[in-house]
Parts: structure tokens; C-alpha cells; sequence
């Protein structure tokens, strides 16, 4: 029943390549620059353009190398009006633009460097292009010889746009089948590991070898296909699904469900399905505890829930299908990306049966510690859109109920064997670590991970350094433009929300990072809190191409952005230290 349900989408994903539009040109050909000095103080900058394209008058930029050759104001002909998708109303031209440039200054031998941006009438939309020509002022007429557009240097996200655009299908699959395999060993992927573990382990005897195999693979196939359905629809409406779902509602909701399964695991009750549904579906195999259908809606669960935030693939693949609206073939990488996700998945269910002794009393102690790793999974999932201080209370709670259950407060028998020291042992850590979150708590450290900071922040002069620096809200993209004008220094603007747990990780050990924070001194910090996903936290996204958070653009001068250093997803420390220090160099 499930491979007749899921055989039609498979077929259409694997059709991809039939259903793909037509490729759009290259930008150097789509756009053919060309320079020539008109007489020795002025420069005519030339733009061909393609039939079915166009250029954007208002993002044209011109300078000129020696310093003491210097441009005046660039005279450019009136344009068209067009509604564009992206921009709203704007001034564009079509077929040709000619620029006159006057030149100030002595110099004869110059090079003028140019920025153009255009799109293609389909949808797409091309990153600005650098171009350069290399001009004798002093030979009048002269055209350029090296006047070569060289396009900015693309960041990860847009290498990855890029390879959906060009490389072939199967490279393509091959590709995001490998960022699915890195993706599975990150934070925000790992914890599904634990719950299938404790969702297999909990059916006991009645799973088979190749039963818990195919649990297993209902789990994934269901992450599978709401990634790329959740990315496709992403895609086409310009936003992160996600996001909609990240909010106090529905992680709570979510972490209910969590709840529930793990008071299973302690043996408050067993979960079932309604006996006349389960007869149906349990005609071939016992399947106390779960069924294949409720695998596969976990699976898709799991999906939506764990990773809010956005990772580099699923953005290069958003980007692709939000500007060229080829679904098929990223809705077909999002599959494969899941895929690659969930093989560490099917290999606990492969091998779930060979790794793990026959089943016993020890059972009900398995059980059990996959009931408190649900148990934190739920806290993982909420803690985002609670109060720092009610989330270390969980965190604590998680360590001391557990070191209880080890008896870390029963005096140990004079005959206790190794075990049992050992465990105890355990407890008594557990215990140690959560009594000193709740001591956190009360002396007001709002971190799990130093709970006692707070003792040596009045008498610490590096205390300070562990802090997060001061942002600047901004609100809409009308303020963003005034904070851009009024810039002396450069700048960086970051794109945060409350329910994204990268942007969390992002201030706690990037942001607060004392090398870090001295080169962040330096600029001036915007912040663009997205959490409400409102339409002005969507005109902002879209004004970087930004999916969600967390995202980082810098501006080196209020008048260029650095395209090519955006930073899309979680960055730490050592990496983001080399994008500011190239961010300081222009």
C-alpha cells in the first residue's frame, strides 16, 4: 500500500529532466559589455542585451583605477517602466543602454570597473556582474580589448543554485545525496537517531530483522518527501515553510507528541492503534506499537520539526526553484538530500537486530533511557520560545530525575559489584550537573552550558567579552535603506528569529567569540528580527534573497554588499573570523 502511494511521486521525480525549462543564457552573453574612449575626458560604457532580457537602471555602478582618475556624474539615458516581481516598479532597459561617463583627472592609461544587474523576461535573475576595461584616454575611438564581465564570487548558496542550474541530473542527485550524508551528523539531525532507535527498541521481540529495516525506511521515506514537498512549495511562494511552524503553539504541540512517546517508554501505557484499524494493517506481521503508516507520519514530523533552520542545500535549492520555478528537479534534490539524511537512520534499522542482545530484563532499562532522550528532545524542541531560565529549570530536571532513578541518593550495598558502582558514579554526576543549573538559575545565568558564570561576572574582566554584542533593529526595508545611508563604518546585517536554534548557537558561541566580538566593534550591527514572519519581515528577506534565518550580509561601504561572503546558515567562530577579516579588506 505504501509503494503504490508513493510509486507516482517517485515517477514524476524521476522524470525531472523532461520537465525542465529552457535554460537560461549566461550572463556574459545575455548581457555583452563593451567600453571605448570617446576623447580624453569622457567614456561611452555600452551594454548589448538579449531579446527576452533586461537591465535595471538604478543598479549600475562605475569607478575608475589610478586614484587620481575620478568619474563624474554618469549620464544614462531614460529606461522603461516595468513592474518587476522583485523590485516592484522600475526603471529597466531593454536591447541596449549606452553610459556616458566623465572623466576628472590626469590620467591617460585607466581601467574602469562597472556593475550591471539584469534579469530574463522567464523569471531569473542574474547576481550583479563586475566587468572591466582597460582604456587609453589619450587614442580617442579606442575600444576596449579586455572589457570581460567577471562575476562576483558566488557564496555557498549560490555555488549550490549554480549547480542545479548547470550540472546534470544525475550529478545533481549524486550531489544533495552527499549534503544529505554531512547534514545527518549535525545537531539538528542527530536527534532523530535516538527517536527511531526508541521507537524500534520499544516494539521489543516483534520486530524482525528486516522489519525493523522497513520501519526504518517508512521513517525516512516520510522525511523524504515532505523535504522536497515542504522545498517546492517553499520555493514557489518565496518563504520558509518552517517558519510557519515554528512558533510556541506548534513545537509545543509537537513536543507533546514527543511527551506522550516517551511516557510510553516508562510504561505509563502502551500506544496502539484502534483494534479494528490495527487487524487491517496486521495481517502479515505483529505490530504492537506502531505501523508503517504511523512511521511514515513521524518520519514527516520529524521533517518539519527538527532543523528549522536553513541549511546551505535546501537554500541553493529554494533559490533555484523560487527564480527559475523548476520544482521538479529541486523538489528531486530535496529528495535526495533527505535520502542522504536518513541513511544513517536505515543503517540503525539494518543492523538494529545485529548490534543489540536478545531481548530481556535489560529491555526495560533501554527503554527507559530512550524515554529520557525523547524527554529532551521535546525540551530541545521548546526551549527556543521559552525563557532562558525555564529551560535550564528543564535541562535540570532531566539530569537529577534521572540520577535519582540510579540511585545516586541510596547508600551502595558493601557487596555492590563494578556495575553498580559505575552507574552509581554516573548519578552522582548527573546529579552535581543539574543541582548546579538550578544554583544557575537562582544566581541568574540564563546558559546551560556555564550555569555558574554568573559567580565570576562581577569580578572578571573578560566576563564582558562572553557577551553578545549590541544590534540595531531594524524593522522594515525603508529603515534598512536610511541605516545604509547614514552608515560611517561597515556594516552587517543579520536576519534572526526567536524559534531558530542555529541563530541561537550563532550568538552563543560565533557572536560571543572575543576575537570576534573585537572585529565586531568595528562595524555597525543590524538586526532583522524575522520571528513574526510578517510582510515586512518577507520584503526584507526577499531584499537579500534570504530564505530564513539565520542569515548575515556585509557591506564593506554603504553603497556595495558583499555577495559573495553572505553567510546562510550556522558559521562558527574560526570560519567566521576569515568572512570578517575578507569583509575588512573590501
Amino acid at each position: 500500500m505504501l509503494i503504490r502511494f508513493l510509486f507516482p511521486i517517485l515517477l514524476s521525480l524521476l522524470l525531472a529532466p523532461a520537465l525542465r525549462a529552457a535554460e537560461p543564457l549566461p550572463p556574459e552573453q545575455a548581457f555583452r559589455f563593451s567600453a571605448v574612449a570617446v576623447d580624453a575626458r569622457t567614456i561611452e560604457a555600452r551594454w548589448l542585451i538579449a531579446d527576452g532580457y533586461y537591465l535595471y537602471r538604478d543598479r549600475f555602478k562605475f569607478s575608475l583605477e589610478p586614484a587620481d582618475a575620478r568619474l563624474g556624474t554618469p549620464q544614462l539615458p531614460a529606461g522603461e517602466m516595468k513592474d518587476d516581481p522583485g523590485f516592484g516598479r522600475v526603471e529597466v532597459y531593454h536591447r541596449q543602454v549606452v553610459a556616458r561617463l566623465p572623466v576628472e583627472g590626469a590620467a591617460a592609461n585607466v581601467v574602469l570597473k562597472a556593475v550591471s544587474q539584469g534579469c530574463a523576461d522567464m523569471g531569473i535573475c542574474y547576481p550583479p556582474q563586475n566587468h572591466e576595461a582597460r582604456l587609453d584616454l589619450g587614442n580617442a575611438g579606442q575600444a576596449s580589448a579586455s572589457a570581460i564581465p567577471t562575476a562576483a564570487p558566488l557564496n555557498e548558496t549560490s555555488r549550490i543554485a549554480r549547480l542545479l542550474s548547470h550540472g546534470s541530473f544525475w550529478l545533481v542527485l549524486s550531489s544533495f545525496f552527499g549534503f544529505g550524508l554531512l547534514l545527518a551528523f549535525t545537531p539538528c539531525v542527530l536527534p532523530m537517531v535516538p527517536i527511531l532507535s526508541g521507537i524500534i527498541v520499544n516494539h521489543g521481540h516483534a520486530v524482525t530483522h528486516g522489519r525493523a529495516f522497513v520501519l526504518s525506511l517508512a521513517y525516512v521515506l516520510g522525511m523524504a518527501l515532505t523535504y522536497a514537498a515542504a522545498g517546492v512549495a517553499a520555493g514557489h511562494t518565496g518563504t520558509l515553510l518552517s517558519s510557519a511552524l515554528q512558533n510556541a503553539w506548534v513545537l509545543g504541540g509537537f513536543a507533546l507528541v514527543f511527551v506522550a512517546l516517551a511516557l510510553s517508554m516508562f510504561g505509563f501505557y502502551e500506544l496502539q492503534l484502534p483494534s479494528a484499524l490495527q487487524s487491517r494493517l496486521s495481517v502479515t506481521a505483529n505490530r504492537r506499537g506502531g505501523s508503517l503508516p504511523a512511521l511514515f507520519a513521524m518520519g514527516a514530523l520529524s521533517a518539519l520539526i527538527i532543523g528549522p533552520c536553513v541549511a546551505a542545500p535546501l537554500a541553493g535549492a529554494l533559490l533555484y526553484i523560487a527564480k527559475t520555478g523548476n520544482a521538479a528537479l529541486g523538489g528531486a534534490a530535496l529528495f535526495a538530500m533527505a535520502l542522504g539524511m536518513g541513511a544513517p537512520l536505515l543503517a540503525v534499522g539494518l543492523f538494529s537486530r545485529s548490534l543489540l542482545p536478545r531481548t530481556g530484563p535489560w529491555m526495560d532499562s533501554v527503554k527507559k533511557f530512550f524515554g529520557v532522550v525523547l524527554l529532551a528532545t521535546a525540551l530541545w524542541l521548546v526551549a527556543p520560545v521559552l525563557p532562558a531560565w525555564l529551560a535550564m529549570l528543564g535541562w535540570a530536571a532531566l539530569l537529577i530525575v534521572p540520577a535519582i532513578y540510579l540511585h545516586t541518593l541510596d547508600p551502595l550495598p558493601p557487596q555492590a559489584k563494578g556495575w553498580t558502582r559505575f552507574w552509581k558514579g554516573v548519578g552522582v554526576l548527573l546529579l552535581l550537573a543539574g543541582s548546579s543549573m538550578v544554583i544557575g538559575v537562582l544566581g541568574g545565568a540564563r546558559d546551560p552550558l556555564q550555569p555558574l558564570g554568573f559567580l565570576q561576572r562581577s569580578g572578571s574582566a573578560n566576563a564582558a567579552t562572553m557577551e553578545v554584542p549590541h544590534f540595531t533593529p531594524v524593522r522594515n526595508v525603508r529603515e534598512l535603506d536610511a541605516a545604509l545611508k547614514a552608515a560611517d563604518r561597515p556594516m552587517l546585517v543579520d536576519f534572526y528569529a526567536d524559534w531558530c536554534v542555529s541563530c541561537k548557537e550563532m550568538e552563543r558561541n560565533t557572536f560571543s567569540d572575543p576575537a570576534v566580538r573585537a572585529r565586531l566593534d568595528r562595524m555597525l550591527l543590524l538586526r532583522a528580527d524575522v520571528t513574526a514572519n510578517s510582510d515586512e519581515d518577507k520584503a526584507l528577506l526577499a531584499r537579500f534573497g534570504f530564505f530564513g534565518p539565520p542569515g548575515i550580509a556585509f557591506f564593506p561601504n554603504p553603497e556595495q554588499e558583499r555577495e559573495d561572503l553572505r553567510v546562510t546558515g550556522y558559521q562558527g567562530p574560526e570560519e567566521f573570523l576569515k568572512t570578517l577579516e575578507a569583509v575588512f579588506k573590501g
